[in-house]
């Protein structure tokens, strides 16, 4: 089993559910309106003045077989418009219950 973290410019939401539905996964947790900045040439999406907008995350567990099909999804809305930013980081879930 893995973990998906997506973390993408508000404007995602809808089609982030509908890619992770998709791909047969119920469950995820969703967290509206963070802040940050991208690491490589990102804008600041902090929600304030200056930087109106802001992101969302998503967090699912998924198994393993799913993973990649999912992160073609996100990489394609990622590259149709690389302004609004979205990144997916993917990791080992050792236990769960």
């Amino acid at each position: 089993m893995k973990a998906i973290f997506i973390s993408y410019n508000q404007a995602y939401y809808s089609e982030i559910v509908e890619t992770i539905e998709a791909a047969g996964v119920r469950g995820y947790t969703q967290w509206p309106g963070i802040r940050g900045r991208g690491s490589v040439d990102g804008e600041p999406h902090e929600g304030s003045h200056a930087w109106p907008t802001h992101n969302d995350a998503v967090l699912t567990m998924v198994d393993d077989d799913k993973v990649d099909p999912i992160l073609a999804k996100m990489k394609a809305l990622d590259e149709a418009a690389p302004a609004l930013g979205l990144r997916c980081f993917v990791w080992n879930i050792e236990t769960s219950y």
